[in-house]
């Protein structure tokens, strides 16, 4: 999982070359990093693995894929809802509904598998969640009331007008 969506994102952000899209990225990267060191605070151990019957070394309270993955699905619905459709892509309004009809679905498949494949509990997932779901909207008003003229002109500097 985590190497496909760092693939996909990474693809995007080269395909636009957009500031937002990196802003995004950087957004879900510190998210992550974030949630690593609360749960380096919290140190909650994960759950013994039934299969396997042993513990994974590092942490489980909150989940990291599971905050990251709902920042990406959070982000990617508010991006498409409210901002302007970047000029590299198609204007359109399926535009506007495929990301979110992508995300949300495969944003839940992983939050479920985290549990299902014992890698963490119902709370260490719960509050995984609840991290992607406080830092996206936040990182997003950051973007939308001031960072994205910074964005803007970042961009223009790097790649000119278009």
């Amino acid at each position: 999982t985590h190497t496909v969506v760092t693939g996909i994102t990474a693809c995007f952000v080269l395909y636009t070359r957009s500031a937002g899209v990196a802003y995004f990225a950087a957004g879900a990267v510190l998210c992550s990093m974030s949630v690593k060191v609360i749960k380096r605070c919290i140190r909650q151990p994960r759950p013994v693995q039934v299969i396997r019957g042993k513990h994974k070394k590092s942490y489980g309270m909150p989940s990291t894929h599971s905050a990251t993955i709902t920042f990406f699905a959070t982000y990617i619905a508010l991006a498409c809802l409210n901002l302007p459709i970047h000029r590299s892509l198609p204007s359109s309004p399926l535009t506007r509904v495929l990301p979110i009809l992508i995300s949300i679905p495969w944003a839940v498949t992983i939050v479920v598998s985290r549990i299902w494949l014992g890698h963490h509990t119902l709370p260490q997932v719960i509050a995984g969640c609840a991290c992607g779901l406080v830092m996206a909207p936040l990182w997003f008003r950051l973007w939308t009331h001031g960072a994205n003229d910074y964005g803007r002109a970042i961009e223009h500097a790097l790649f000119g007008q278009r």
